[in-house]
């Protein structure tokens, strides 16, 4: 199953979001997010925050945070 990420988050004061296609492999809607978020974190030499995570239109910020703990 594909599913519709986007994330939005802010990098040295600028707001950035990102959007794909993800095949799901097993994972959950949460869990896949989160391995995408990790990638985009990696890639930011200055650090990021995030500021929301939609799964085909469904926001899922929260889940998304508490898998970061």
């Amino acid at each position: 199953m594909k599913v519709l990420i986007q994330i939005s988050y802010i990098s040295r004061d600028n707001n950035v979001m990102r959007r794909g296609s993800f095949q799901l492999n097993g994972r959950t809607k949460e869990k896949a997010a989160f391995d995408w978020w990790k990638e985009i974190r990696r890639e930011m030499p200055f650090g990021a925050d995030l500021d929301q995570v939609l799964v085909d239109g469904e926001d899922i910020t929260d889940l998304v945070k508490e898998l970061d703990l």
